[in-house]
């Protein structure tokens, strides 16, 4: 999507993201920077369900374009917010979108990632558009999770460039870059639970 092309064309890793920037130090009256942390991670964890959530990581780049790692993920997810959408995903669908960043010929392996509290949209069917046009098929889903790799193209699901995004469809249809949309019910209310319990673990450190 438009987000992630832009975003993961800072760097090489497969997590390269636009993040929050850094808080200053209470001296300057503003909120410490552990505060904000937290705040980060429980919004990017957010982004998936609460089995996910519980043993993902969290990256966040800094104003200076340095990526940090704000929480180790130990079940291969990572946690993000960028320019407004909350994401979290496996290597192999970041390294997917990452070659829809770099325009290169994306990898066939099954990747996963979960957009519980929906996105910004997107165009249906240029993977470089920035921003909607009158002709770009432009389309918002809600709480989703995506599917990537070189199996979604024979799932069978509706692949018109006029995407129904209150049911599964095929992204980026008749291109390498084709992926399965997912919308799932009861997005907020996982991603609820997943602030909720992060808050929790935050509280008890």
């Amino acid at each position: 999507m438009r987000w992630l092309r832009h975003s993961l064309g800072i760097a090489i890793c497969w997590f390269i993201i636009v993040g929050l920037g850094l808080a200053q130090g209470s001296a300057s009256g503003k909120t410490p920077a552990g505060a904000a942390d937290a705040a980060y991670i429980a919004k990017a964890l957010s982004a998936a369900p609460p089995g996910v959530a519980k043993g993902a990581g969290v990256a966040r780049i800094d104003k200076d374009g340095k990526m940090q790692t704000l929480r180790e993920s130990k079940n291969g997810f990572t946690c993000l917010v960028m320019a407004g959408n909350i994401m979290c995903a496996d290597a192999n669908s970041m390294a997917f979108f990452d070659a829809v960043a770099k325009k290169q010929a994306p990898p066939t392996k099954l990747g996963l990632a979960y957009m519980l509290r929906g996105d910004q949209g997107a165009s249906n069917t240029d993977p470089s558009s920035p921003k909607k046009t009158a002709d770009n098929h432009w389309v918002v889903t809600g709480p989703h999770l995506m599917i990537v790799g070189a199996g979604v193209k024979d799932l069978g699901l509706p692949d018109s460039a006029e995407a129904d995004p209150s049911k599964p469809y095929l992204m980026w249809p008749n291109t390498p870059y084709a992926h399965a949309m997912i919308p799932v019910s009861g997005g907020s209310a996982h991603a609820t639970a997943a602030t909720a319990g992060s808050e929790t673990k935050d509280q008890k450190k």
